[in-house]
């Protein structure tokens, strides 16, 4: 099903580190509509998966990410599909709503991986990044043709709730305005 489904939908945020963050082009805005994403996923009840690439060498994900409640999965390896466990706890009926940096290496690779596993995902545009506008919109366009959906944090936030009845359509307008 094209649509985002939220009883069947997990959040994956991959690699916004502190010490990367820095170089990626307009970082402060994907860092935004990621932490969007997130408090979205909370209040909504979607599941969250986090991942850091060598947080020894690139840090932390980034204080300004409310990642409490994910599940952090550590990883050296650029696509996460490889890092041990990272499936293990992802229903395989879930889409994957993704997020996250470098768009045209790790969260690219991810993708594609997810991919060829069988998996629907959907890569938010404006919640992933490069260092250059150039690798990203190559990124995106890669993904698109080997079957990822290219979604904003709007649509996806719009998909989750389903309505404009949903008991927390109001909160959920005031977080993406």
């Amino acid at each position: 099903m094209p649509v985002i489904d939220p009883r069947r939908t997990t959040l994956l945020v991959i690699d916004f580190q502190d010490r990367l963050m820095p170089a990626i082009e307009a970082g402060e805005v994907l860092v935004e509509n990621a932490r969007r994403l997130l408090a979205a996923a909370e209040t909504l009840d979607i599941p969250v998966v986090v991942t850091e690439q060598n947080a020894k060498g690139l840090g932390a994900t980034v204080a300004a990410l409310p990642i409490d409640r994910a599940r952090l999965v550590p990883k050296m390896t650029f696509d996460a599909v490889r890092a041990p466990g990272f499936l293990d706890g992802i229903p395989e009926d879930h889409a994957l709503v993704v997020a996250g940096c470098e768009a045209h290496v790790c969260v690219c690779q991810t993708v594609l991986a997810l991919r060829a596993t069988g998996r629907t995902v959907h890569v938010v545009r404006d919640a992933v990044g490069s260092r250059k506008a150039e690798s990203k919109e190559t990124a995106l366009a890669r993904m698109a043709r080997h079957g990822a959906d290219v979604v904003t944090t709007e649509m996806v936030v719009f998909e989750w709730l389903e309505t404009a009845e949903h008991p927390r359509f109001r909160e959920m307008v005031r977080l993406i305005k």
